[in-house]
């Protein structure tokens, strides 16, 4: 049923795993404030989580010992540029290169994915999706991931499904940012998604072997 070509492995996503640390200079995200104004179950968050940040080391031997071959995690965007633009915050930088040299030292495939729906509350504050400068604005953020990782790793997605981001968070508004926007509106965040999804033009010069999808489970 399965051929050679199908790639057996887990994911995660950034915010979900990695934790927080006071020194990490990360930037806030949509769900940071998502979750301060108490719209998760039992008010919890992910400042903690699995702590993965501190813990990726132990984690990846874990996932060598299971067997583990291909391993699909996300970047954070506020991690990488906190205003979501300019300024790029190099602990970031150094702490992903080291969590992508950790996997292949445990034989573990890095598949990453650059938006797994960690925006930068400080976009969302200019319109966020709504605003079309996202296409720029997501075109900047993938160019520095391209520059920084595309020498590590193959193989990356750019945004993990989108229909949640468009549907759950700007319609239904049960994930951040937390908006029940009109009809056109989304449709308008939809295709501003798949704009920004277009933007790899802007850097594939580099690397050949880059190749980007939109990732969905249905």
């Amino acid at each position: 049923m399965f051929d050679d070509k199908f790639v057996w492995g887990v994911a995660s996503s950034a915010y979900q795993v990695e934790g927080t640390d006071p020194d990490d200079g990360r930037g806030k995200t949509v769900w940071d404030t998502f979750t301060e104004q108490g719209r998760i179950f039992q008010n919890q968050n992910a400042y903690t989580s699995c702590d993965h940040m501190h813990h990726y080391k132990d984690d990846y031997a874990l996932m060598k010992n299971l067997g583990i071959k291909a391993y699909r995690f996300s970047l954070n965007w506020a991690r990488i540029l906190p205003e979501g633009t300019g300024r790029v915050n190099e602990k970031a930088i150094a702490m992903y290169r080291d969590m992508i040299l950790t996997m292949k030292e445990n034989g573990i495939t890095p598949y990453i994915t650059l938006f797994h729906w960690e925006f930068p509350q400080a976009l969302q504050e200019k319109g966020g999706w709504l605003n079309e400068e996202v296409v720029d604005w997501f075109g900047e953020y993938a160019k520095v991931v391209a520059e920084n990782f595309s020498d590590l790793c193959e193989y990356f997605i750019t945004i993990n499904e989108p229909q949640c981001v468009v549907g759950l968070g700007h319609l239904s508004g049960v994930h951040a940012p937390g908006l029940k926007l009109s009809i056109p509106e989304t449709f308008q965040i939809a295709h501003n998604l798949l704009k920004a999804h277009g933007q790899r033009r802007r850097y594939r010069s580099c690397q050949k072997s880059l190749f980007w999808i939109l990732q969905s489970d249905e």
